[in-house]
């Protein structure tokens, strides 16, 4: 399935206020990490929080809510998550943790659950991972650069950024401007052009806004832990929910760029195949899923 095994896909968003204000989208991850750890569900979540520099997170261990909205939103660099997780069990003390992942993340922690050499007294530990949908992600530098000379616009002034309808979207207190998704080629992570996975196929639960009107997100929920955390507080109230049947543009959209991800990276998989240099995952003339068995 191109867009992983799941247990339902619905549309959704926070109800509170404050998550609504701040968040990306439809407030998805920063709800169900609140909720979780209110609940007892999660002792912290590791997240992408901010730092001095703006737009360059660095990885945090949120022990309260206050701490898990202070990292509300996308950026659109790289945090590595995956490496506070040893850090929120030895120095944090942590049994059960949350964390946020985009694609390359999620496949790690999953290894590690799979294979723990080494981490088994980590592995376990992880109660909730959940992810984002991600088509490239920009090392700190490139995302600078380009905004500044795509948009013409001062990257300190920069308040949010998106992507959407084929589109990079800058927001600055008095103006939106956008990029044409085409132009950032070539600045993303070289990582990137390798990866199958857009819709975070291998997370508890994955979110993202493509397929949703503004201010909602897409949720898939993928594994029993995923469905209890969401299920609960979706009857909590906390988080509402339409039929994807109702939304436009829906998963055609969504179907249409995880192809096209799978399509481009298997197209240099092979391509760096055929010149004998390493790759993640086999060619597209074996049969093997890449993603099977992690």
């Amino acid at each position: 399935m191109v867009l992983g095994t799941y247990k339902e896909v619905v549309a959704a968003r926070s109800t509170d206020k404050q998550i609504q204000k701040i968040a990306q989208d439809g407030g998805i991850v920063s709800g169900l990490f609140c909720y979780a750890l209110d609940e007892g569900l999660i002792d912290g979540a590791v997240v992408a929080g901010p730092t001095d520099v703006m737009w360059k997170p660095e990885p945090m261990v949120a022990l309260t809510s206050d701490e898990i909205l202070a990292a509300a939103g996308t950026k659109y660099t790289f945090s590595p998550n995956v490496w506070m997780l040893k850090e929120a069990v030895r120095q944090y003390g942590l049994e059960k943790v949350g964390t946020v992942a985009i694609p390359c993340q999620s496949m790690g922690i999953r290894k590690m659950q799979s294979y723990p050499f080494g981490v088994r007294f980590l592995a376990d530990k992880i109660a909730l991972t959940l992810g984002i949908f991600c088509m490239e992600n920009f090392p700190y530098e490139s995302l600078r650069t380009f905004i500044s000379e795509k948009a013409g616009v001062d990257f300190d002034l920069v308040e949010k950024m998106d992507i959407g309808k084929g589109k990079f979207w800058i927001e600055t207190a008095d103006q939106t401007l956008t990029i044409p998704l085409k132009e950032t080629h070539g600045y993303e992570q070289n990582a990137c052009k390798v990866c199958l996975d857009y819709v975070c196929e291998l997370t508890d639960v994955s979110t993202g806004s493509v397929g949703t009107p503004d201010g909602w997100s897409t949720v898939f929920v993928r594994t029993d832990a995923g469905e209890t955390v969401f299920k609960q507080a979706v009857e909590a109230g906390l988080i509402e929910t339409k039929s994807m049947d109702d939304v436009k543009p829906g998963l055609g959209l969504l179907e249409k760029l995880a192809t096209d991800k799978k399509t481009k990276a298997m197209k240099v998989i092979d391509e760096r195949k055929a010149m004998g240099l390493p790759v993640p995952y086999k060619g597209s003339g074996e049969k093997e899923d890449p993603l099977a068995n992690v």
